[in-house]
Order: structure tokens, then C-alpha cells, then sequence
């Protein structure tokens, strides 16, 4: 019930000429908050697995030097 007066309320402030430009418009605003949201999430993940690569690179590192160090004596 509650919907339908807002509904009411909102046409007759825009007009029913306005109703489908502010629809396509809140619908693009949506569109582009969705991609931008996927896109941080696709930036977080990659940054994570450049840090899990260099995680693995700072860990092999000393036991390379260890290794180097038993073949040299």
C-alpha cells in the first residue's frame, strides 16, 4: 500500500514524460556502481596474489642462501 502512494507521490512531482529517463538513469548509476565494485574486487585479488607471490619469493630466499652456504663449505 505503502509503495503504491509513494509511486503516486512521484508522479506527480516528475510527470509521466520524465518516469523513464529517471528510471534508465538510476539504472546506469546502478550499472556503474556494480562494475566499479566488481573491478576493487578484481584490483584487492590481484594485489593479494601479488603478495602471496612475493610471500613465497621472501620465504624461498633464505633457504636458497642456506643451501648455497652447506655447498660452499
Amino acid at each position: 500500500m505503502e509503495l503504491i502512494i509513494i509511486l503516486i507521490i512521484i508522479l506527480v512531482l516528475f510527470g509521466g514524460w520524465r518516469l523513464p529517463k529517471i528510471g534508465r538513469n538510476i539504472g546506469r548509476t546502478i550499472g556503474y556502481f556494480k562494475r566499479g565494485m566488481s573491478e576493487s574486487k578484481g584490483k584487492e585479488i590481484q594485489k593479494k596474489e601479488v603478495k602471496t607471490k612475493e610471500d613465497k619469493v621472501k620465504d624461498e630466499s633464505p633457504k636458497k642462501e642456506k643451501a648455497e652456504e652447506q655447498v660452499s663449505k
